[in-house]
């Protein structure tokens, strides 16, 4: 691991990387708490640069940019960049399961190490720390598009036609292995398809076919 930071008390890093399976078996304290102590530590700093950095958005966009910068695929990310998935310690279940490739155990183990290095040190350590490793993601939420496109296309028909039509959506194909498949969504109105997309859920394919339509107006 290359956790960019040396621990005078040993013992909260092991804490930070005692996985539940590990503690179940062996009757011992889990990094849960330690979870919860950086999610909380976590959003404070990203909201604090946020704020400190974009003096122009509003507090919508700017807790869509958090959101993003601190969601799972971000954090376990920087957890892989960082080889953290190596040093926690799993019990025999989830080392059997491959734990250390899941996105939502590198994530929470990230946010543990938060933790256990804030206690170890200070706030302002911490803050270092998550910049150290998140600060390009932050800068990249900026750029990231947040728009509902579906929610849009619906009020733009329905303001234009006058009618209780809606767009509809319809699942047209799905490839890929089951870990990692890709959805074919097509957005309908009136039995005429005006979009298509794809994506890694139903829910995202849906989304790209109705900003393939709603930027087609």
């Amino acid at each position: 691991m290359e956790l960019s930071y040396t621990f005078q008390n040993q013992e909260l890093l092991n804490l930070a990387l005692t996985h539940t399976s590990l503690a179940h078996e062996k009757g011992i304290e889990s990094n849960q708490r330690l979870e919860f102590l950086g999610d909380s530590i976590l959003s404070f700093v990203v909201a604090t640069e946020l704020y400190a950095r974009f003096p122009q958005l509003a507090e919508g966009r700017l807790t869509e940019m958090r959101a993003a910068a601190v969601c799972e695929k971000s954090l376990a990310q920087a957890a892989r960049e960082m080889d953290l998935g190596s040093g926690i310690r799993f019990g025999k279940s989830e080392t059997v399961c491959g734990g250390r490739e899941k996105e939502s155990i590198l994530a929470d183990a990230f946010e543990a190490v938060l933790g256990a290095i804030y206690l170890d040190s200070n706030m302002d350590v911490a803050r270092e720390w998550v910049l150290r490793h998140l600060e390009e993601t932050i800068m990249e939420s900026a750029k990231l598009d947040f728009t509902n496109y579906k929610s849009e296309l619906q009020k733009y028909y329905q303001k234009r036609d006058k009618t209780r039509d809606v767009v509809t959506y319809r699942l047209v194909g799905q490839t890929g292995p089951d870990h990692q498949p890709v959805f074919e969504a097509e957005a309908v109105y009136l039995g005429k398809v005006i979009g298509r997309g794809s994506g890694n859920s139903r829910k995202a394919a849906e989304q790209q076919a109705a900003k393939q339509a709603y930027r087609k107006l």
